[in-house]
């Protein structure tokens, strides 16, 4: 059963999301194609990179806890966690966006993004020998950099405050993957690439890496959703 684990995670966390994308108030299924061409397009770069630091020992995977299938380096499950987690991220920020009105949010994008963009200064030059936190913190700052000042997004206050809210799933979620509740982390991280402050048993680079991913999906998710 062990060998279930990573799956079952990535299952119950996209279920519940998955069978009221078809209730008849809020019709996500209607935009399924949207999502995958959104998640796919994000996931290329973001594979890359996981599939560099697991062959550079960054991280890596207990088998024990996966099928055993494994590509360019990465369990399955792991390619799968490209398209599960984001969906229920997008999915939460759909029913957020319809049934409540969070325009005002928009008057804390600069706030957000200044208060972010020096923060991932900061710790990309002074910890630029960790190479997670040094890649984390300038992926996160040229997103934001992107998104607030080149294409304009008004929506960033809107995603900070639904990101915030998924938490309450990242955590049991991320949990689970980097050791809460098993014997062994199916995720394991080297001390000497990250910063080694952990929310539970989860380095926080993890939930910036989380923000950044959930940032550009709904990007790309809003872009071609208006085509």
């Amino acid at each position: 059963m062990m060998a279930y684990t990573y799956s079952a995670i990535l299952f119950f966390t996209v279920i519940i999301c998955f069978i009221a994308s078809y209730d008849k108030r809020i019709h996500f299924n209607r935009h399924f194609g949207v999502f995958l061409k959104s998640a796919i397009i994000v996931a290329i770069p973001f594979i890359a990179w996981d599939i560099w630091f697991t062959a550079k020992g960054v991280w890596w995977f207990n088998t024990d806890y996966t099928l055993g299938i494994v590509l360019a380096g990465l369990p399955i499950e792991e390619w799968l966690f490209f398209i599960c987690i984001p969906f229920s991220c997008i999915f939460t920020y759909f029913c957020f966006e319809k049934f409540f009105r969070l325009e005002w949010l928009s008057g804390f994008n600069n706030l957000i993004v200044f208060i972010s963009v020096i923060v991932c200064s900061v710790m990309a030059l002074l910890h630029y020998d960790n190479i997670y936190t040094l890649i984390t913190a300038i992926a996160t700052l040229t997103t934001l950099i992107y998104l607030h000042f080149i294409v304009r997004a008004e929506w960033i206050g809107k995603a900070s405050l639904v990101f915030t809210v998924l938490m309450l799933g990242f955590l049991p979620v991320n949990g689970v993957l980097t050791g809460t509740g098993l014997d062994s982390p199916i995720v394991n991280y080297n001390s000497r690439d990250f910063l080694g402050v952990r929310i539970l048993t989860i380095p926080i680079e993890d939930a910036v890496y989380g923000y950044t991913q959930f940032l550009l999906v709904l990007y790309f998710f809003k872009l071609f959703k208006k085509i």
